[in-house]
Formats: structure tokens, sequence, C-alpha cells
């Protein structure tokens, strides 16, 4: 019988050289290149290769990044798509009437409307939050409740922060967010929401405000998209379009105060405050 060979530790290193193909994918908006590199990779017995740690993210991101994209995604059960903020009213009456108009419409409500305020409360909740101000915290909490133009945008934002909370209390409890909540002592809206829940979390404020108003958007262009009708690509490039005033948007109302909570949009709210009387209606605001 003929006897094995001995691996020795050091032959260890070296026993077994793989090939593993790498495929890169660079986009742009015309082109797509994709590039694959024949890299080899060493195998041992003793300890796992070493991960390319070349734009790798930490634990803590990768948390970060998984919770946003859960929470703000259109799959994340508040409601959202059961409204649409007066864009309804806007459609019937004619403001409304292709995809450029609508582009204008929300460029207008996330910079000079509710899309701001929005923005203002979720950063404030989430620093005082944070700061365990519960007395700020409440104030906040009140003042974005009474802040809304409308019965049924009070319906709107106050029923998916509800439902935000009571979602994510379930799914992804963790210490100090029932406290937070009890600090607010009343009606919580959205926004208020999205600033405690990430606060909670120890989530930074400026990616939880961009995927916030990310899912605003979102959502008020699908609510264009069926009332228009607009298609799928025509969405999608005013959602491109608009990728500058959410950045500015957010850039404003991190720095701001509540001194500077106001809104310019006088047709948006009348929208809001109309569509309650709207003969026919496929959405709740």
């Amino acid at each position: 019988m003929r006897s094995r060979p001995m691996i020795t530790p050091r032959m260890t290193t070296a026993i077994t050289t793989i090939m593993m193909t790498t495929t890169i994918i660079t986009t742009n908006i015309a082109t797509t290149i994709i590039t694959t590199t024949i890299i080899p990779m060493l195998m041992t017995t003793s300890e796992p290769a070493p991960a390319d740690a070349a734009g790798a993210m930490n634990a803590d991101e990768v948390s970060a990044l998984y919770r946003l994209m859960t929470w703000l995604s259109p799959s994340f059960p508040v409601g959202a798509f059961s409204y649409s903020s007066g864009i309804e009213w806007a459609v019937e009456e004619g403001d409304i009437v292709d995809a450029a108009s609508l582009r204008g419409w929300l460029a207008a409500m996330l910079g000079e409307g509710s899309g701001f305020c929005d923005a203002v409360f979720l950063a404030q909740a989430h620093r005082a939050a944070s700061s365990r101000d519960d007395a700020g915290l409440r104030d906040i909490a009140e003042l974005a409740a009474a802040f809304v133009p409308s019965r049924e945008r009070q319906l709107e934002t106050t029923t998916q922060g509800r439902a935000f909370i009571e979602i994510a209390r379930s799914a992804w409890a963790c210490d100090g967010l029932d406290e937070l909540v009890a600090a607010c002592n009343g009606a919580i809206v959205y926004p208020v929401a999205v600033g405690l829940v990430s606060a909670a979390h120890r989530l930074p404020v400026a990616p939880a405000m961009h995927a916030f108003l990310h899912a605003v958007v979102s959502n008020w262009i699908s609510a264009g998209a069926r009332l228009v009708p607009l298609g799928q690509t025509d969405s999608q490039r005013i959602l491109a379009a608009l990728e500058v005033d959410v950045a500015a948007t957010a850039k404003r109302a991190l720095a701001a105060s509540l001194d500077d909570l106001g809104s310019a949009t006088f047709r948006a709210d009348l929208a809001s405050l109309r569509h309650e009387t709207q003969y026919t209606r496929l959405f709740r605001s």
C-alpha cells in the first residue's frame, strides 16, 4: 500500500491556485462597458483570503443602508400609494397635463413646499431624539402635526407616520424607541416618525433625509403617472431630473432651523383642500 505524501504547513499556502473571474460593469447614460479580469487567487488552509477593502463598507454602514433601503422602499407598508398630496386635483384642473408640467409641480412642492418643511421636521426630530431632548421632541412633533394645510394631508401624514412606527417597532425593535415615541405624546407625522426611528437606530441624519425625500418624490411621481397618465420611461426621466432638487432641498433642510419653516406653494395647498370635495377620486388626498 502506497503512503500518502505529507503536506507541511508551508505547503498549505501554495497547495492550490485557482483563477477567479471578476466582472465589472460600468454604466453611464449612453453605454455599458463590461470588463472581465482574471485574477489569480491563492487558497490556503490556514486562514481565509483577505477581503479587498477598497470601497468596502463597515458593518454599521451596511446595517444603515439595509434599513434605510427597507424602511423607505415602495414595498414598506405605510400605505403611501393611497395618497397623491393633491396631485389628483391638479391633474383634473389641468395644472398637470404631461411629464414636463408634473416635473415642474413636484420641483416646487419639493423645494418650496411640503418637501422642504417635512425635511426640516425630520432633521429636527432626529437631533432631538439623538440627544434625548424629550421636551424638544414633543414640541417638534406637535408643530409638525399642526403644520399641514388640510384635513386630507393631516390624514395622509399621520396615518403613514403611525404605520411606519408600528412596523418598525414590530420588526426592527431597538432600545429607547418606545420612550421616544411616548415622548411625542400625540400624533406623529411621517417625517417625524422617520427622524426618531432613524435616531433610535443610530442612523445618520443625512442619508435618512435623502432616502425619505427619494421615497416621497417617488410616490408623487407614481401618483402622477397613474393620473396623467405617463409611461414608466417618462416617470424615470422625471425622477432623474429631480435628483438635483432633492439634493438641494436636503442640503437646505440640514442647515435650517424651525424658524426657517415656510411654504410658497399656495396652489398645491389649495389642491389638497379642493380634493376633499372632488367628485371622482382615486386617491385619499
